[in-house]
């Protein structure tokens, strides 16, 4: 089976584990577009949570730069390499270089998930002026 950009860029973005459903939406004035809040409150008021259910385990060079190879050894997915990143305090791919790594575990990041904001209806979404 070919994996296509438009079939993968669909799933994800269906999938409850998108970085983007951990923040509010807002969208413009006009409407046509909406984007996330680049501030990810749902994940800095839970980092500890996280931390406490996590597992420390050495850093293999073959993660070295490539979060999202981790992301998906350890979840099955690449969609939560920026989770990884935050969580370990790195916030550039050039800086995944680490000599232990935390992992937290899915069951803790799908339980603040329940906390992350509601779907909210295109309609009722906040605008911002530009």
């Amino acid at each position: 089976m070919t994996i296509l950009i438009d079939n993968e860029s669909t799933r994800n973005i269906r999938s409850p584990l998108d970085i983007e459903k951990f923040s509010q939406r807002f969208k413009t004035e006009n409407g046509y577009f909406s984007f996330p809040d680049p501030n990810l409150e749902t994940i800095d008021k839970n980092l500890y949570y996280l931390l406490r259910n996590s597992r420390e385990i050495a850093f293999e060079n073959k993660y070295k730069y490539k979060p999202d190879y981790l992301s998906y050894d350890e979840y099955g997915t690449t969609m939560l390499c920026k989770l990884l990143m935050y969580v370990n305090g790195i916030f550039s791919a050039e800086d995944f270089d680490l000599q232990t790594v935390i992992i937290p575990t899915i069951q803790s990041i799908t339980y603040i998930l329940r906390d992350s904001y509601p779907n909210v209806k295109p309609d009722d979404l906040q605008e911002i002026s530009w």
